[in-house]
């Protein structure tokens, strides 16, 4: 693997990894609630998938000469993003089954007090109340959670790496007529 696309990924990672560890102890503490969570996290997410344009940036210049197609472009984009979701990944199972192995309940307990709050029937909140709780059973599958987790991060990653790989392909064709305009 380039070493290009391995630190980048590692990079984009790392900043997905810190934001998990960060937001434990605020979670605990009722400083950060689920809302500003989503947010923090999300927010995170594009910063650290910068990553993947700043990786595909410099395999073009480095590896490509200054060219790269947009497929290629891609394939690097993705492999940054599936190596920074793999430790975002294994961080959050660390993190779940370790120190908040009741974030499901939690959970359950915020969206029913939400839909309380919005006037939601007695009915509807009772379905609702079996559907978390089935949900929480089965997320404490490891491999649910793990499925889940990844879904949660890979969707910001292929945003990113798309529209990196749109508008960093430089053709040589490109390249040359970027030169000669320079000239």
């Amino acid at each position: 693997m380039n070493k290009i696309i391995l630190t980048s990924g590692l990079i984009a990672g790392t900043i997905l990894a810190i934001m998990i560890v960060a937001m434990v102890p605020a979670f605990r503490s009722g400083s950060v609630d689920f809302e500003r969570g989503e947010l923090i996290g999300y927010t995170t997410m594009v910063v650290a998938f910068l990553a993947v344009f700043f990786g595909v940036r410099a395999y073009r210049d480095r590896n490509g000469g200054g060219t790269i197609t947009f497929k290629r472009a891609f394939k690097v984009g993705i492999l940054i993003t599936l190596i920074a979701c793999a430790i975002h990944v294994v961080t959050w199972q660390i993190v779940y089954f370790n120190f908040i192995p009741d974030f499901g309940e939690l959970y359950a307990q915020h969206m029913i007090e939400k839909m309380r709050a919005q006037g939601a029937t007695v009915a509807a909140i009772e379905a609702e109340m079996v559907k978390m709780k089935q949900f929480a059973e089965l997320y404490e599958n490891p491999l649910f959670n793990a499925g889940i987790t990844f879904l949660e991060v890979f969707p910001v990653g292929l945003i990113v790496t798309l529209i990196s790989a749109a508008s960093l392909r430089r053709t040589p064709t490109d390249s040359s007529a970027t030169a000669t305009e320079a000239a």
